[in-house]
């Protein structure tokens, strides 16, 4: 009995939970909010519609400005209107200028390369000089007697061209049309940079070049058919040190069309930093012989001298660089008045 008792209990302790339902709990319904009490912090309106209640946000308040801070704002865009009212006007005012549309487009200028020599141009440059007639010169002695004969003129120093101050006096001598040549470069250089620019070699004996060719392994042999071509005094070397970027520019510039002309050679040298130049015969060719006949021979009622006797004295009278000099034009008129004289005595 009483073991029928406890199974009893048990099931009843068991089983009543569920006969009688779970504890409540609050459903949650769809649009459905539970009511909540008034507070003194926030109020809510309710609205019921058909059994579900509702609760409408609280409207937010409008924010109605000061009438001072309304004032300044007022005052401050007056501020600003007026200022740029004044700037419109006196844009107005002023006459509109133009800007002039170019319709050119600007050209790219590519500076020339250097003028680097070679074995062609060192070869060319034996055959042109000698067919022009020029000797190599062997020796000091050869290179007086060139000197003296009027063969080779001295480099034509001035103050747009200088000589190093190294070189001996006796190799400071060029070709008469070399000596032309130096002269135009020099006056071109100092009219665009107002400076001179140096020569720094000149004229060379072949017993000079053999010795410099031991001393100097980038020297030009003496002998053969790439021999240097300062042995026949055609060419120059003119000095780099002292030539700015701009300059050495301009100086290609400068000599390239004369090398694509065939009046010069030029080797741009790096280990000594020179422009090696070879001028040739054609870069200044002798004045034409004019043939006068016998019927232009007339002389002349001042002198007595005829016209071939005129043109001899104005050719005479010339320098190495083509200029007349007219000092010695002078003399020789001098001359030949007394010689005249002595005539008519």
């Amino acid at each position: 009995m009483r073991r029928a008792l406890f199974i009893l209990f048990f099931l009843a302790i068991l089983f009543g939970p569920a006969a009688n339902g779970s504890p409540v709990h609050a459903v949650k319904r769809r649009g459905v909010v539970a009511p909540v009490a008034p507070s003194h912090k926030k109020a809510h309106i309710v609205r019921h519609t058909g059994g579900n209640t509702r609760v409408q946000a609280r409207p937010v308040p409008r924010i109605i400005p000061r009438p001072e801070a309304a004032d300044r704002r007022t005052k401050s865009t007056r501020q600003r209107s007026r200022k740029y009212q004044a700037v419109e006007s006196a844009a107005a005012s002023r006459p509109a200028k133009l800007r002039q549309a170019s319709l050119s487009r600007r050209s790219i200028v590519i500076p020339p390369s250097p003028l680097r020599g070679s074995i062609e141009s060192l070869t060319r440059q034996n055959e042109k000089t000698e067919a022009d007639g020029l000797e190599r010169i062997e020796d000091d002695d050869d290179l007086a007697a060139r000197i003296t004969q009027k063969m080779l003129v001295p480099v034509p120093a001035s103050a747009a061209l200088e000589v190093n101050g190294d070189l001996p006096e006796n190799r400071r001598y060029c070709r008469p049309w070399t000596a032309v040549f130096l002269t135009d470069l020099a006056q071109a250089h100092a009219a665009q940079f107002h400076r001179p620019v140096e020569v720094s070699s000149a004229v060379r004996t072949v017993a000079y070049q053999k010795m410099l060719k031991h001393i100097n392994g980038n020297a030009a042999p003496a002998e053969g058919d790439v021999a240097s071509p300062h042995l026949t005094g055609a060419s120059v070397d003119i000095a780099k040190k002292n030539l700015s970027p701009k300059e050495l520019t301009w100086m290609r510039s400068w000599l390239l069309p004369l090398t694509e002309a065939g009046k010069i050679d030029v080797a741009e040298e790096f280990k000594q930093a020179c422009f090696h130049i070879t001028v040739y015969k054609s870069y200044a060719p002798p004045p034409p012989v004019i043939d006068v006949t016998p019927a232009q021979q007339k002389a002349t009622p001042s002198t007595g001298m005829d016209h071939c006797s005129l043109l001899g004295l104005l050719q005479g009278c010339r320098t190495p660089d083509g200029h007349i000099n007219f000092g010695v034009m002078l003399s020789e008129f001098i001359n030949s008045g007394k010689a005249l004289f002595a005539q008519g005595r």
